[in-house]
């Protein structure tokens, strides 16, 4: 019913018209939360590779098999949509005619991502991070900051690309 009002109203005297590039206009992006995702998947598949080394698991060990395989479900759906937001809202054509893989790069990780929510695989999750660090790297670029690679100073240290801030 108030939606039938409101389409009257705005029949006799339209609306302004609202639209913005994304959800939030914001303009904060960073790519960071889509390395920590990996990271966090990375972790769960050293500690789930600890479990099958395992003859056989008590009650408790197939509780935590399950909460580790579902952290590690949740980040992958993290990952993914921290690189969707970034790719569909920030990248534009700039940033494109500077780097053209960016399309190819993003569906790569897509589906990267897929195959390590689908599997116990610590080559395929170090694999996808290399990917999500390349993206960094490139997004970093695209803001004309300096990079540096260092191994995170926790699990799984793994490498990681950070951007340089300093002045």
């Amino acid at each position: 019913m108030i939606y039938q009002v409101l389409k009257t109203l705005d029949s006799k005297n339209p609306f302004d018209e609202a639209s913005a590039h994304c959800d939030i206009p914001c303009k904060i992006y960073d790519p960071i939360s889509a390395q920590l995702s990996v990271l966090t998947m990375i972790r769960m598949v050293d500690l789930l590779l600890e479990l099958k080394e395992k003859s056989a698991l008590t009650l408790e060990q197939q509780a935590t098999f399950t909460r580790l395989v579902n952290e590690k479900e949740e980040h992958g759906k993290k990952l993914k949509d921290d690189i969707r937001v970034i790719w569909g809202d920030y990248i534009k054509e700039p940033q494109l005619k500077l780097h053209p893989e960016l399309h190819v790069l993003t569906h790569e990780i897509m589906l990267a991502t897929s195959f390590a929510k689908q599997h116990i695989d610590r080559e395929a999750t170090v694999a996808l991070l290399e990917k999500v660090n390349k993206f960094a790297e490139i997004f970093w670029q695209t803001k004309g900051v300096n990079v540096f690679r260092a191994n995170c100073p926790y699990p799984p240290a793994e490498s990681v690309v950070y951007p340089d801030l300093k002045p």
